[in-house]
């Protein structure tokens, strides 16, 4: 009952200050009660301070849209890849047996789980558009197991707040709260429309984020760090995307 009341009044204290003492005093709350996303400190800090703040406020149990299977695009857009490398072209030239996800950080066990390992736990599914910040978007079904079961199968620290994952693609990462990454509806997906996930949407492992922009939802998962800071990797930004000038937090 505390926390509700708490909870209600970080969101009035976020609207009304919004409203009349300006982004600034907003900003200032939202840190107070660590909802401070890890780019706050650029030119659109502020801004993006306030959007991470209401969003985890007012959604943070919410589920993305999923749709009947007659809604899935025919022919989803698979984005440009970068060229493939060496070492990926072996691992797919074994039928990606040897593929491995790493999970480390600040778990009770750190671990190792080939594609096979993942896909011997119980299977979820759901049907979700991508959407791109680009303006094109398709619908599709996403097949794999829950982030959220992976890291009870390791232990998670109490003190963790992101988990960091890494793709193959060089100078590919990104991270996400621990809000996100015990999401019901956040995935490490290895299957996509009844079919193996293909290598142009990422297989044979992406991450899959329903509730943010497509670009959050990296290709080519090979490591996963559960951290309580994201202040040491690349440049304290949370992701490589966000180091390129794009948003940390792209929630929809």
């Amino acid at each position: 009952m505390i926390h509700l009341s708490r909870r209600k009044l970080l969101i009035s204290g976020l609207a009304a200050t919004a409203g009349t003492s300006g982004l600034a005093v907003a900003a200032r709350l939202a840190q107070k009660y660590g909802l401070v996303p890890p780019d706050a400190g650029g030119i659109y800090g502020l801004g993006e301070t306030l959007t991470y703040a209401s969003q985890r406020l007012l959604t943070r149990h919410s589920l993305a849209r999923e749709f009947p299977r007659s809604r899935i695009s025919p022919r989803p857009f698979p984005n440009e890849l970068a060229p493939l490398t060496e070492e990926f072209k072996r691992l797919q030239a074994g039928h990606f047996a040897d593929w491995r996800l790493s999970v480390d950080g600040l778990v009770a066990e750190p671990a190792s789980f080939s594609i096979a390992d993942l896909k011997s736990y119980p299977s979820r599914s759901h049907i979700t558009e991508l959407a791109c910040e680009e303006g094109w978007s398709y619908i599709a079904e996403w097949v794999g197991v829950p982030l959220s079961q992976v890291l009870n199968l390791v232990g998670v620290h109490p003190q963790a707040k992101y988990v960091v994952y890494t793709s193959m693609e060089p100078d590919t990462w990104d991270s996400i709260d621990m809000s996100d990454a015990l999401h019901p509806q956040t995935f490490l997906c290895y299957g996509m429309n009844g079919n193996e996930l293909p290598v142009v949407h990422g297989g044979p492992l992406r991450i899959r984020l329903p509730r943010q922009l497509g670009y959050k939802s990296v290709k080519f998962i090979t490591h996963l760090t559960v951290t309580d800071s994201l202040k040491r990797f690349g440049k304290g930004l949370g992701s490589a995307a966000a180091e390129g000038g794009y948003a940390w937090y792209v929630g929809i």
